[in-house]
Protein backbone atom coordinates (compact mmCIF):
# COMPACT_ATOMS: atom_id res chain seq x y z
CA UNK A 1 0.00 0.00 0.00
CA UNK A 2 2.82 2.38 0.85
CA UNK A 3 4.47 1.83 -2.54
CA UNK A 4 1.19 2.68 -4.30
CA UNK A 5 0.81 5.87 -2.22
CA UNK A 6 4.40 6.90 -3.00
CA UNK A 7 3.91 6.16 -6.71
CA UNK A 8 0.87 8.44 -6.77
CA UNK A 9 2.63 11.04 -4.59
CA UNK A 10 5.72 11.20 -6.82
CA UNK A 11 3.66 11.34 -10.02
CA UNK A 12 1.48 14.17 -8.68
CA UNK A 13 4.53 16.20 -7.59
CA UNK A 14 6.04 15.82 -11.06
CA UNK A 15 2.78 16.88 -12.68
CA UNK A 16 1.97 19.93 -10.53
CA UNK A 17 4.63 21.94 -8.71
CA UNK A 18 1.93 23.26 -6.37
CA UNK A 19 2.51 20.14 -4.30
CA UNK A 20 6.24 20.74 -3.82
CA UNK A 21 7.07 22.12 -0.38
CA UNK A 22 8.22 25.75 -0.59
CA UNK A 23 9.60 28.38 1.74
CA UNK A 24 7.16 31.07 2.88
CA UNK A 25 8.05 34.76 2.85
CA UNK A 26 8.61 34.65 6.62
CA UNK A 27 11.39 32.09 6.17
CA UNK A 28 9.32 29.12 7.33
CA UNK A 29 8.66 25.97 5.36
CA UNK A 30 5.17 25.74 3.93
CA UNK A 31 3.00 22.66 3.90
CA UNK A 32 4.62 19.47 2.71
CA UNK A 33 3.48 17.56 -0.33
CA UNK A 34 2.50 14.71 1.99
CA UNK A 35 0.13 17.01 3.90
CA UNK A 36 -1.52 18.35 0.75
CA UNK A 37 -1.89 14.96 -0.93
CA UNK A 38 -3.02 13.21 2.26
CA UNK A 39 -5.69 15.87 2.78
CA UNK A 40 -6.99 15.40 -0.77
CA UNK A 41 -6.96 11.62 -0.51
CA UNK A 42 -8.80 11.63 2.83
CA UNK A 43 -11.53 13.87 1.43
CA UNK A 44 -11.92 11.60 -1.59
CA UNK A 45 -11.61 8.23 0.13
CA UNK A 46 -13.63 8.90 3.26
CA UNK A 47 -15.76 11.87 2.30
CA UNK A 48 -13.99 13.74 5.08
CA UNK A 49 -14.93 17.35 5.67
CA UNK A 50 -12.32 20.08 5.52
CA UNK A 51 -12.74 20.51 9.29
CA UNK A 52 -11.81 16.90 9.98
CA UNK A 53 -8.91 17.15 7.54
CA UNK A 54 -7.60 20.12 9.50
CA UNK A 55 -7.75 18.09 12.71
CA UNK A 56 -5.80 15.24 11.09
CA UNK A 57 -3.33 16.98 8.76
CA UNK A 58 -3.22 20.58 10.05
CA UNK A 59 -4.10 22.18 6.73
CA UNK A 60 -6.49 25.12 6.28
CA UNK A 61 -9.89 24.87 4.63
CA UNK A 62 -8.88 26.88 1.57
CA UNK A 63 -5.65 24.90 1.18
CA UNK A 64 -7.56 21.61 1.54
CA UNK A 65 -10.00 22.57 -1.20
CA UNK A 66 -7.24 23.81 -3.52
CA UNK A 67 -5.23 20.64 -2.87
CA UNK A 68 -8.26 18.50 -3.67
CA UNK A 69 -8.96 20.31 -6.95
CA UNK A 70 -5.33 20.14 -8.09
CA UNK A 71 -4.95 16.53 -6.96
CA UNK A 72 -7.97 15.41 -8.98
CA UNK A 73 -6.75 17.29 -12.08
CA UNK A 74 -3.31 15.71 -11.70
CA UNK A 75 -4.72 12.20 -11.32
CA UNK A 76 -6.79 12.63 -14.47
CA UNK A 77 -3.79 14.03 -16.38
CA UNK A 78 -1.41 11.31 -15.20
CA UNK A 79 -3.53 8.17 -14.99
CA UNK A 80 -6.62 9.04 -17.01
CA UNK A 81 -5.60 7.44 -20.26
CA UNK A 82 -4.62 4.17 -18.59
CA UNK A 83 -7.21 3.77 -15.83
CA UNK A 84 -10.08 6.20 -16.46
CA UNK A 85 -11.29 4.79 -19.73
CA UNK A 86 -13.98 2.43 -20.95
CA UNK A 87 -12.90 -1.20 -20.89
CA UNK A 88 -11.86 -2.83 -24.13
CA UNK A 89 -13.21 -6.23 -25.22
CA UNK A 90 -9.98 -7.76 -23.93
CA UNK A 91 -10.46 -6.07 -20.54
CA UNK A 92 -14.02 -7.39 -20.27
CA UNK A 93 -12.94 -10.92 -21.21
CA UNK A 94 -10.11 -10.86 -18.66
CA UNK A 95 -12.35 -9.52 -15.89
CA UNK A 96 -15.06 -12.10 -16.61
CA UNK A 97 -12.46 -14.89 -16.57
CA UNK A 98 -10.98 -13.68 -13.27
CA UNK A 99 -14.47 -13.46 -11.77
CA UNK A 100 -15.30 -16.96 -12.95
CA UNK A 101 -12.10 -18.36 -11.44
CA UNK A 102 -13.03 -16.76 -8.12
CA UNK A 103 -16.51 -18.22 -8.10
CA UNK A 104 -18.43 -15.30 -9.56
CA UNK A 105 -19.22 -16.24 -13.18
CA UNK A 106 -20.65 -13.40 -15.24
CA UNK A 107 -19.78 -10.85 -12.53
CA UNK A 108 -18.60 -7.55 -13.89
CA UNK A 109 -20.84 -4.78 -12.57
CA UNK A 110 -20.23 -4.93 -8.82
CA UNK A 111 -16.83 -3.31 -8.48
CA UNK A 112 -17.37 -2.30 -4.86
CA UNK A 113 -18.77 -5.75 -3.89
CA UNK A 114 -21.81 -4.12 -2.27
CA UNK A 115 -24.51 -5.37 -4.68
Amino acid sequence: MRSLYLRIHNAVIENDKYFVQKWKCAGQLGLSSLQKITAAMRMLAYGASVDSVYDYVRISESMSIESLKRFVRSIIDIFGEEYLRSPTNEDVARLLEEGSQRGFPGMLGSIDCMH
